[in-house]
C-alpha cells in the first residue's frame, strides 16, 4: 500500500524523472563555467577528460545517490538512517548544503531574469548599474524564487515533472537555435571554434585533470541531496542505470553546445570591432552579464532577439536547478513536521530569500567597487559558494559512495538494482570496484586539492583561506552534533507521510 502511494506521489514516467534530474544537473555552471574552463585548460583535451570523468566519477556517484533515495522512499536523513542509524547525519548535511546554495544561486537567477526581460533595451555596460541598485536585484531575485516556488508547491507530479517536461525540451531547442545562428555569423567563427575546441597541450597538466574532475562533479548536481530526493520519488519500473546514462548525456550535450554558442559569437564580435579577445573577461559572471551582452548587441536588432532567447534559456536552466534544491529541504520539512507542501516550500523560500538579500548587496558592492562587504576576503556569494562547492559537496558525495560501497555493499546494491531490471552484465565487477574504491578516492582528491588551493593559492599561505576551511569544518562538526543530540532517536518521516495528508 505504501509503495503504491509513493509511486502515485512521485514521478509517473521514466522520461519525467530523467528530464527533472537533467534539469537539476543543467544549470548556470553548464552555460558559463564549462565553456571558459574548456578554453583555459587546453580545449578539446579538457573536453575529453571531462567526458571521461563524467563516465567514471559522475555516473557512478549519481547511481549511488539515486539508489539511496529510491530504496528508502524518503528524505535524505531517513534514507541514510535506513542504511545505518548512525549515518543519518549525512542526510542532514545533504539537506543543509542545497539550502545554503539557494541563498546565493537565486541572486544569480534574478540577474538572468532581469537580463532576459531587458534584452531589447540594452544590457551592454549595464551590469554595474543594475548590481548597484540593491532594490532591483532584490526584486528580480524575488521574481526568480517565486517562479521556482510555484512549481515546488504544485508537487512532484503536477509541478516538478510537468514543468520539466516543458522547460527542458524548450531549453534544448533554444540552445540549438542559438548555436545554429552563431555558427552562421561568418567572420571570426572559425577562430572561435579553434579557441574552444583545438587541443592546446601546453596548458595540459595535473591541474587540468583536477579541473575536469571538479567540473564533472559539480555539473551533475552531486553531493547536494537533489538526486537522493528525486530518486526517492521513483518506482522500481524506472531503470536507474539507463536513466543515469541519459541524464549524463543530456547534461554534457548542454555544456558542449553552450561553448559552441559562446566562443564563436565572442570572436565574431572581436573580429568586427577590432578588439583583442584577451581584453574581454571570459570568466564566470562577467562572461555572462558583461561580455555576452556586448557581443549580441553588436550584431544589431537581430542580436537583441538572440540575446533574449539566450537569457531565456539561462533562466530556464537556473529555474530547473533551483527547483530541485528547494525541494530537498521542503521534502524533509513536510515529512518530519507533517505539514502541507505549500507551507513547507513557502517557509524554506522565505528563509533563503531573507539570506539572499545581504548576498545580493555584497555582490553589488563587489561589482561596483564600493566599500567591501566580505567574509574572509570574499563577497558573501563567493564565500557561500566556496563552502558548499569546495568543502561540503565532495564530502557528501564521498559519504554517499561509502554508504553504498561499505555499508550496503556494492554486491548487495547491484543485486537490488538488477532485480529491478537494471543490467550491468560483465561490468558488475568493474562497477563494484568503482563504487567501493576508485570513485571515493577520486572524490577525496577533489576535496583535498580544493582545501589545499584555499590554504595555499598560488603557493602562498592565505589566512582567509584558513578561516574558510575552519568555519566549514566547524559547521560540519556542528551538524553531526545536532544529529546525534536531537535527530537520531526521532522519527524523520517518509514519502508516505506527505501522501497520507
Amino acid at each position: 500500500m505504501e509503495q503504491t502511494k509513493s509511486k502515485k506521489g512521485g514521478f509517473t514516467s521514466a522520461i519525467g524523472f530523467i528530464l527533472a534530474a537533467a534539469g537539476s544537473a543543467v544549470g548556470l555552471g553548464n552555460l558559463w563555467a564549462f565553456p571558459y574552463k574548456t578554453a583555459e585548460n587546453g580545449g578539446a583535451v579538457f573536453v575529453f577528460l571531462y567526458v571521461a570523468c563524467v563516465l567514471l566519477i559522475g555516473a557512478v556517484t549519481m547511481i549511488c545517490e539515486i539508489f539511496i533515495g529510491r530504496r528508502a522512499q524518503a528524505n535524505p536523513i531517513t534514507a541514510f538512517k535506513k542504511i545505518n542509524k548512525n549515518l543519518g547525519w549525512i542526510g542532514l548535511i545533504a539537506i543543509v548544503v542545497p539550502t545554503i546554495i539557494v541563498c546565493y544561486y537565486s541572486v544569480l537567477g534574478g540577474y538572468t531574469v532581469r537580463f532576459a526581460t531587458n534584452s531589447f533595451w540594452g544590457n551592454a555596460d549595464n551590469l554595474g548599474d543594475f548590481a548597484g541598485e540593491s532594490w532591483q536585484v532584490i526584486l528580480f531575485t524575488a521574481i526568480f524564487m517565486a517562479l521556482a516556488l510555484v512549481v515546488v508547491m504544485a508537487g512532484v507530479k503536477g509541478g516538478i515533472e510537468k514543468a520539466s517536461k516543458v522547460l527542458m525540451p524548450a531549453l534544448f531547442i533554444l540552445l540549438v537555435a542559438v548555436v545554429i545562428f552563431v555558427l552562421c555569423l561568418g567572420e571570426g567563427v572559425k577562430e572561435g571554434l579553434s579557441y574552444y575546441l583545438i587541443p592546446d597541450f601546453s596548458k595540459v597538466s595535473f591541474s587540468t585533470l583536477l579541473a575536469a574532475l571538479g567540473q564533472a562533479f559539480y555539473s551533475l548536481s552531486l553531493g547536494m541531496g537533489a538526486m537522493i530526493v528525486y530518486g526517492s520519488y521513483t518506482g522500481k519500473e524506472i531503470n536507474i542505470v539507463k536513466s543515469t546514462g541519459m541524464i549524463c548525456v543530456f547534461d554534457t550535450m548542454v555544456a558542449l553546445l553552450a561553448g559552441l554558442a559562446i566562443f564563436p559569437a565572442v570572436f565574431h564580435f572581436t573580429s568586427k570591432a577590432g578588439i583583442d579577445t584577451s581584453t574581454l573577461d571570459l570568466n564566470g559572471i562577467m562572461l555572462m552579464f558583461e561580455t555576452l551582452p556586448k557581443v549580441f548587441e553588436s550584431i544589431g536588432y537581430i542580436g537583441n532577439i538572440i540575446e533574449f532567447f539566450f537569457f531565456a534559456m539561462v533562466v530556464i536552466a537556473a529555474v530547473t536547478s533551483v527547483i530541485s534544491i528547494i525541494e530537498v529541504a521542503s521534502q524533509f520539512v513536510i515529512q518530519k513536521f507533517k505539514i502541507s507542501r505549500k507551507i513547507a516550500a513557502g517557509a524554506i523560500t522565505l528563509i533563503t530569500f531573507a539570506v539572499s538579500i545581504p548576498v545580493s548587496i555584497s555582490l553589488g558592492y563587489l561589482l561596483t567597487g564600493k566599500a567591501q562587504m566580505t567574509i574572509f576576503g570574499l563577497d558573501w556569494l563567493s564565500f557561500l559558494d566556496t563552502v558548499t562547492n569546495t568543502i561540503f559537496m565532495p564530502i557528501c558525495a564521498l559519504l554517499s559512495c561509502i554508504a553504498v560501497g561499505w555499508f550496503i555493499g556494492p554486491k548487495q546494491a547491484i543485486n537490488e538494482l538488477t532485480a529491478d531490471g537494471n543490467k550491468f552484465g560483465k561490468l558488475e565487477g568493474f562497477i563494484s570496484v568503482m563504487i567501493k574504491f576508485v570513485v571515493p578516492v577520486l572524490i577525496a582528491v577533489i576535496e583535498v586539492f580544493g582545501v589545499v588551493e584555499l590554504l595555499f593559492p598560488n603557493g602562498n599561505f592565505d589566512a582567509n583561506g584558513l578561516g574558510i576551511v575552519l568555519v566549514s569544518y566547524l559547521l560540519f562538526g556542528l551538524l553531526i552534533g545536532i544529529y546525534f543530540l536531537f535527530i537520531k532517536e526521532r522519527e524523520t518521516g517518509t514519502n508516505a507521510d506527505e501522501l497520507l495528508k
